[in-house]
């Protein structure tokens, strides 16, 4: 598998999601009869699929349609909703930025501080609605304000950074201890991400619940231009998904969850990350694509606004249906980005799989992309 880069070094033939496509078996079933039920710790989802905590994608709204329609909505719990009690004119101005002056001013807007109040009436609304409650931090912020979050009923506790580790190294600060803070917490963690087996496997013996995969691989991201970090995401889900295995056996029958995060830009992309081993998917700018979403057509991550390195920028990704289409249908277009379920369902079937986890073991050919 290794490749001669030069004298000094080698390197790793690694695939995406565009590299691999999935091979029909000899059976087939009917769509309605196959199941993409999804479900962590002691939470049920009707759909395997997570709203990335992006300012562009989650509101405390859009978080509680997320899980009226089966999903998981997860709130960024370090944007505009926890800084402003009113983000909805910045959210518009945002939107409406001119290219060359987009990363000054987003880095502005989100200098203003964290409010623990705010923090504590957002995940309150979400909550009141009855829904599964999901709130994000960086690892940066955890220590400062997890106390709150739990305080104010989270569900679901996710740590996500570009990359996360369970050994970081820092001689100007205490490193948040991972094993220790999972351990201590009454609430199941989803924490990364990870793009590595060794990576994952450390983070599965924290204690986590899930891991999430991937990072510098979503449509607002420059990670690979400014830091030179790029992980193809079916060869990092495929290696995390071994780890998943390793580790089962290890801990004698622990099973922690695969969350791809990342490159998922399309109904295919979705179904082959699970195919790759996925238990469920973070989606970013697919659902920023929808006409109710907050961005209004707009896409952007944390990353984007960095106060010393952005490595993301704000991008246009248009609109094309509410969520509800987006995820359920009709899908008023045909490039895979409407019907998320739909196709999911379709694929399944196609391929004779009737639920998430026999689906995992489908064949997968490595065939690149070249086109329509």
């Amino acid at each position: 598998m290794e490749i001669e880069i030069g004298r000094a070094k080698r390197g790793r033939r690694v695939y995406a999601f565009d590299d691999v496509a999935i091979v029909p078996s000899r059976r087939t079933r009917d769509p309605e009869d196959v199941s993409v039920t999804w479900s962590i710790d002691a939470y049920q989802f009707d759909i395997p699929f997570l709203a990335a905590p992006m300012d562009s994608v989650v509101s405390p709204t859009t978080a509680i349609m997320m899980g009226q329609l089966g999903g998981l909505g997860v709130l960024d719990l370090e944007g505009v909703w926890t800084r402003y009690e009113d983000p909805e004119p910045l959210l518009a101005e945002i939107r409406t930025l001119p290219q060359d002056q987009a990363t000054r001013r987003m880095q502005e807007i989100y200098s203003a501080p964290i409010k623990p109040e705010l923090v504590t009436e957002r995940l309150a609304e979400i909550r009141s609605a009855g829904v599964t409650v999901a709130g994000a931090l960086s690892p940066q912020r955890t220590q400062e304000l997890y106390e709150t979050v739990v305080a104010a009923g989270v569900d679901l506790f996710v740590i996500r950074g570009t990359t996360v580790s369970a050994e970081h190294v820092s001689k100007s600060t205490e490193p948040l201890n991972l094993k220790k803070f999972i351990y201590e917490l009454d609430v199941p963690v989803i924490v990364g991400g990870a793009a590595t087996y060794t990576a994952a496997l450390h983070l599965m013996r924290t204690g986590a619940a899930g891991v999430l995969v991937g990072f510098g691989g979503g449509a607002a991201s420059t990670t690979r231009a400014a830091l030179g970090i790029h992980a193809p995401m079916a060869t990092a889900v495929a290696d995390v998904a071994g780890a998943r295995r390793d580790y089962l056996d290890e801990s004698g029958g622990r099973y922690v969850h695969v969350i791809a995060d990342g490159g998922l830009g399309t109904s295919g992309d979705i179904v082959k990350a699970i195919a790759c081993g996925a238990d469920a998917v973070m989606l970013g700018s697919t659902l920023a694509r929808a006409t109710d979403a907050p961005g209004g057509g707009y896409h952007w991550g944390a990353e984007s606004h960095h106060s010393k390195l952005p490595r993301g920028n704000r991008v246009q990704v248009g609109t094309i249906a509410p969520l509800e289409e987006i995820l359920y249908g009709p899908a008023p277009v045909a490039e895979g980005t409407a019907n998320l379920v739909g196709a999911l369902r379709r694929s399944m079937a196609t391929t004779g799989y009737s639920d998430l986890k026999e689906f995992q073991r489908v064949e997968v050919v490595v065939a690149p992309y070249q086109g329509n």
